[in-house]
């Protein structure tokens, strides 16, 4: 039997950032994961402060972003990649009104480290901006997929990837720890995003599903270094290529690419575009939200079994503060903030 200190299950963005916790710490651990296609891997890599729809700031972000940067700065010096990358991000005014609600938000205390309050006259004919652009300056593009393939590798290399789904009928709490086959652990977490509604410990009613489909389109013309946010976000994704999405559904929770996405996405974008564009890839994944649209961390029953999910659309700048609450919480008793705490709803 093999002693560790933790089972992590699930190696999207919240289990990754919770074996960084571990390693850290020097704790001994492995991870279980299928490679079930996380919402992590197809997510547009985008870390934004802002609320862009109201022009209000995202809940927490200083803080959220004091911890983010330095953790992707440093996963980009352990796994020789380039993983995060300052990108502003220009928000297309639909009116005058647009306009000035802007400018009255940037001199507001909160966001005016995010964003600058100057209305940027569009100079770019292949995008449909007549009332012009806002632009936030605290934006960061990262290299999703790249990364967890990447810390998967490493992971194997070390001999800490499981690369299997996990089977609940072999995990056996043991006295003060978990059994899983030949494995013996103090504590498990379960990061599994949307595939908790799998497992027979998580309750279940406190994750609400959201499928977001994202396409990536060829626009030789387009010429874009900046990422733009119309009805939705065209990210760089460098030789002409650009991500375009995603798509908001809570009623179809299939795995599969669906034409009424495809099409939506690409209405949008014939209105924001002055240009010719090809279609030349399209993905989905599943977002583990929840009512309030705040995590969801702690233990339910034992302080053995704990969980890290319902990241959301925000989990990329979210986790990295979240997992050090929770190995906190888990390795020193701190109390988890109020509003994190799956308890809640408990």
């Amino acid at each position: 039997m093999q002693q560790l200190d933790y089972i992590v299950v699930g190696l999207g963005i919240g289990g990754l950032s919770f074996c960084e916790q571990l390693r850290r710490h020097h704790k001994k651990f492995v991870v279980i994961d299928a490679a079930m296609n996380p919402a992590t891997a197809v997510s547009g890599g985008v870390i934004n402060p802002v609320v862009l729809k109201r022009f209000t700031p995202v809940w927490q972000a200083d803080e959220f972003l004091s911890a983010a940067q330095p953790f992707y700065k440093h996963l980009s010096q352990l796994l020789d990649l380039k993983i995060i990358d300052q990108t502003p991000i220009l928000r297309v005014f639909n009116s005058v009104e647009e306009q000035n609600d802007w400018t009255i938000a940037g001199d507001r205390h909160q966001l005016a480290p995010f964003i600058s309050s100057e209305i940027i006259s569009n100079k770019n004919s292949n995008l449909n901006a007549p009332f012009g652009l806002g632009r936030v300056n605290a934006g960061y593009r990262l290299q999703t997929s790249q990364m967890l393939r990447r810390y998967a590798d490493f992971l194997l290399k070390t001999q800490q990837l499981i690369a299997e789904e996990l089977d609940h009928s072999q995990l056996i709490e043991a006295g003060n720890g978990i059994r899983y086959k030949h494995f013996s652990a103090r504590k498990i977490v379960f990061a599994e995003g949307f595939s908790a509604l799998r497992n027979p410990l998580f309750p279940k009613h406190l994750i609400i599903p959201n499928k977001g489909e994202y396409i990536t389109i060829q626009a030789p013309q387009l010429k874009l270094e900046d990422i733009v946010k119309g009805a939705m976000f065209v990210i760089p994704q460098g030789r002409d290529e650009y991500k375009v999405g995603a798509t908001f559904n809570r009623d179809d929770i299939s795995e599969r690419n669906s034409e009424e996405a495809r099409k939506l996405i690409e209405i949008h974008l014939k209105k924001l575009l002055n240009c010719e564009f090809t279609v030349v890839d399209q993905m989905s994944g599943i977002r583990p939200t929840t009512k309030d649209r705040r995590p969801l961390l702690g233990t339910v029953t034992t302080p053995d079994i704990a969980f890290l999910n319902g990241l959301g659309a925000r989990g990329l700048m979210m986790a990295p503060l979240l997992a050090e609450h929770l190995y906190k919480h888990l390795e020193e008793g701190a109390e988890l903030p109020v509003e994190v705490n799956l308890k809640r709803f408990l």
